[in-house]
């Protein structure tokens, strides 16, 4: 038993040598092999359906549309829309990230499962979703901090949303009521697709 356990303890420092680390929510992602990943990206948080560790550094080179989403809000139908927007536009490189946060009029209580269950029969929702987390005030995770400090808008509000291009600039951000078929939306788009 002493000499598996021992056997474990090797593994995991291998693992953790070669950049493989666990999915702390917002956590900064290892930097091993990433040196093409701009800064914005580079977190790390679990994903929503079975909170496998996902690490935003995959989106590097696409445009990144990030949501914090709720789904017993006035704005919860954007998840139509945000969809739409997704399926359009995915073959030209959009990824639309969906974080769901129960900070705002306490509108997103549920499980993860019971969030996921939600998006996909509701909505058919199939753009990445990733874990429950706070996306607003001191105890934001990280790529919430990082979104606010580029752009000086903090969310106030379900359904904000921050556009950033290929090249991992921040070049937008809209309120929860800009939907996603807005025209200042899409050519901000169009525009980050270039």
């Amino acid at each position: 038993m002493q000499l598996l356990s021992r056997f474990i303890s090797v593994a995991a420092l291998v693992l953790l040598g070669q950049g493989v680390q666990a999915a702390t929510p917002g956590a900064p992602a290892a930097a091993t092999g990433q040196a093409a990943c701009p800064a914005i990206l580079q977190y790390q948080f679990p994903r929503l359906q079975d909170e496998a560790p996902q690490n935003l550094c995959q989106y590097a080179g696409k445009a990144v549309l990030v949501v914090n989403t709720a789904s017993y809000c006035g704005f919860t139908s954007q998840y139509e829309g945000l969809e739409a927007l997704y399926a359009k536009y995915q073959p030209r490189g959009l990824v639309v990230l969906g974080f769901p946060s129960n900070d705002f009029g306490g509108q997103e209580p549920g499980s993860a499962k019971e969030i996921a269950d939600f998006c996909y029969n509701t909505y058919g929702v199939k753009f990445p979703m990733l874990g429950k987390s706070v996306v607003t005030g001191k105890a934001r995770n990280g790529l919430y901090a990082a979104l606010d400090k580029a752009t000086g808008k903090t969310p106030r509000w379900n359904f904000h949303k921050y556009l950033i291009d290929r090249s991992g600039k921040v070049v937008a951000s809209f309120p929860s009521d800009v939907t996603p078929d807005n025209p200042a939306l899409l050519g901000e788009v169009e525009k980050a697709l270039r």
